[in-house]
């Protein structure tokens, strides 16, 4: 079999840690999956590939996208040149990326919305306030949720550390199939951060 052709851009986040590698076609269509260790990623090619590299501590795959945080110093350019020769190669391969049993049922988007105002309104913001900040749930398409951090949040320097482990994480342990959390506040525009 020729190989393909495989595009995949790379985005960092602000978190220098975190990497988001989007593929051009689907590596986990219909699924999500937060894998945290080698443990949970058996069973899967793609993840027990990734996890065998250096520095990898957490791997997301959703859609066409694989996150991966990593716990090493080593640069990206460097790093993200082997998360992307391995993604090319299982997908060259042939074989199934994900252990199908790790799909998990996600709710449609209206109800994955209905849950995230709940918990903003009643644990999220109520939290954050006294940094005289508030967090929205501006919409969520196919999965992924889009959120916007207000007032003490906006342009905050620890902004991308409470989205990503405090209130992402939160969304997924509450959803756990639901898609990429992806914050489309302008950071720039924060008139009064915190920090």
């Amino acid at each position: 079999m020729a190989e393909q052709e495989i595009k995949i851009t790379a985005q960092l986040f602000p978190d220098p840690d975190v990497c988001i590698f989007r593929v051009d076609r689907p590596v986990f269509p219909g699924g999500a999956f937060d894998c945290k260790n080698s443990e949970q990623a058996a069973g899967s090619p793609l993840l027990e590939a990734l996890f065998a590299l250096k520095g990898i501590r957490e791997v997301f795959v959703t859609g066409d996208s694989v996150t991966i945080s990593k716990d090493s110093d080593e640069e990206w350019q460097v790093l993200g040149r082997e998360v992307g020769r391995t993604i090319r190669e299982l997908i060259n391969s042939g074989k199934p990326l994900m252990a199908e049993d790790l799909k998990q049922p996600v709710p449609s988007d209206e109800e994955i919305k209905r849950i995230v105002d709940e918990m903003f309104e009643n644990e999220i913001n109520p939290a954050i306030a006294s940094h005289g900040g508030f967090v929205e749930c501006v919409a969520v398409k196919d999965g992924q949720v889009m959120l916007r951090l207000a007032g003490g949040c906006q342009g905050c320097a620890s902004s991308s550390q409470t989205l990503r482990y405090g209130i992402e994480r939160s969304i997924r342990e509450r959803i756990p199939g639901v898609g990429e959390v992806v914050d489309v506040t302008d950071h720039s525009a924060g008139v009064n951060p915190y920090y």
